[in-house]
């Protein structure tokens, strides 16, 4: 039942400001989407699963909104990528369209986890640096480094949460329908001054 769901996944415990519990970091990608989750305490991210990008079926959103329900996650960390003056990008645009469909999809799921960006301009060059240390050839990195670059996204974020004692990032907001609504029955429209006819606002 969405109701309990909802009520299962956002029961989690606050320390200092920022909630406790298993939280997933996204890496995301053209091609691919690396996930990586962390401890209850939020000492340690470690390395998930790489999906392959959907962005015609979002079938990764899916994967992520099932592994939110059965992980109990309390807490998404999407990486936003931006040059190095802090600008924005092509990439930081996907980031950001991704974090709004995947707040969409947990919304439809009745899952109460909220999704963050977080600053990450340096984690993929990161993750490679690390792979080429750990003694992994380059033309292997392909098949790991997505999975690193979000364990780089999500340590940063349990990292920071810790030293600062209060959550981070900038929260996702779910996009609803614009549209306006209906009058009531009893109710007359208004018609502002500037949309009156002419003859009816001439003096």
């Amino acid at each position: 039942m969405p109701s309990a769901q909802r009520w299962r996944t956002g029961a989690s415990a606050t320390v200092s400001g920022y909630p406790r519990g298993t939280k997933l970091g996204v890496d995301v990608g053209l091609a691919r989407v690396g996930v990586a989750s962390c401890d209850p305490d939020g000492l340690l991210a470690t390395p998930v699963r790489t999906l392959k990008r959907d962005a015609k079926k979002n079938s990764d959103i899916q994967v992520l909104v099932k592994e939110a329900a059965e992980r109990g996650t309390v807490e998404f960390f999407v990486g936003l990528p931006q040059s190095m003056k802090g600008t924005e990008t092509a990439s930081t645009e996907m980031a950001r369209s991704y974090a709004q469909t995947l707040v969409q999809a947990l919304d439809k799921a009745g899952l109460a986890v909220p999704v963050r960006l977080i600053d990450e301009r340096l984690s993929t060059v990161s993750a490679h640096r690390s792979l080429r240390e750990a003694g992994l050839e380059t033309r292997n990195h392909r098949r790991v480094v997505d999975q690193v670059a979000a364990v780089g996204i999500l340590q940063q974020a349990i990292d920071m949460q810790r030293s600062l004692g209060r959550d981070v990032g900038v929260p996702v907001t779910l996009r609803r329908s614009t549209h306006s609504a209906a009058p009531a029955p009893n109710e007359e429209p208004t018609i502002s001054e500037q949309s009156r006819p002419e003859s009816d606002t001439a003096s």
